[in-house]
C-alpha cells in the first residue's frame, strides 16, 4: 500500500512539473507574440516594452517557483522537528525578487522610456499562460490528480 502511495505521489509530481514547464513555455510564446503584435501596430518601442515586460514576468515566475520549491523541501525535511528553522537566505531570495523586479521595472520605464501599457501588457503574459494551462486542464480532466487519490 505504501508503494502505491509513493507511485501516486511521483505521478502527481510529474503532472505538476509538466504543468509548470508548459506555463513557462507558454509565457515565452505569449510574450513573443505580444511583442510581435505590439511592433506591428504601435512600433518598435512598444514591442521592446512588451518583450521586456514578458521577460520580467517569466523571471518572476521562475524565481517564485524556485522559492516555493525551496520552502517545500525545507518543510518536508523538518516535518518532525519541534521548531522549524528557515535560513535567512531563503527569505532574502523570496523577498529579494521583488526588489530586483521593481528596480528592473524602474530602469525600463524611467531610463529606457518605454510605454507603460506595453510593459504591463508583457508582464501579464504569465497570467495569460496560467489561463491557457487551466483551460487545457479542463480538456484533460481525466489526467488531473485528485485530492482524494491518496485516501484509503
Amino acid at each position: 500500500m505504501r508503494e502505491t502511495r509513493k507511485a501516486e505521489m511521483a505521478s502527481d509530481d510529474a503532472f505538476y512539473a509538466a504543468a509548470e514547464r508548459r506555463i513557462e513555455q507558454v509565457t515565452v510564446g505569449i510574450g513573443a507574440a505580444g511583442a510581435l503584435c505590439a511592433g506591428m501596430f504601435w512600433g518598435m518601442r512598444a514591442a521592446t516594452g512588451a518583450a521586456a515586460g514578458a521577460a520580467l514576468s517569466w523571471i518572476n515566475y521562475r524565481w517564485m517557483k524556485q522559492g516555493v520549491d525551496t520552502l517545500a523541501r525545507l518543510s518536508k525535511a523538518q516535518q518532525q522537528a519541534e521548531r522549524v528553522r528557515m535560513p535567512k537566505s531563503v527569505l532574502l531570495k523570496f523577498l529579494g525578487r521583488y526588489a530586483l523586479l521593481i528596480l528592473a521595472a524602474y530602469v525600463i520605464l524611467a531610463h529606457l522610456n518605454l510605454p507603460v501599457a506595453s510593459v504591463l501588457g508583457g508582464f501579464s503574459a504569465v497570467v495569460a499562460a496560467v489561463l491557457v494551462e487551466v483551460i487545457g486542464q479542463l480538456f484533460r480532466s481525466n489526467q488531473i490528480p485528485h485530492a482524494d487519490s491518496g485516501r484509503d
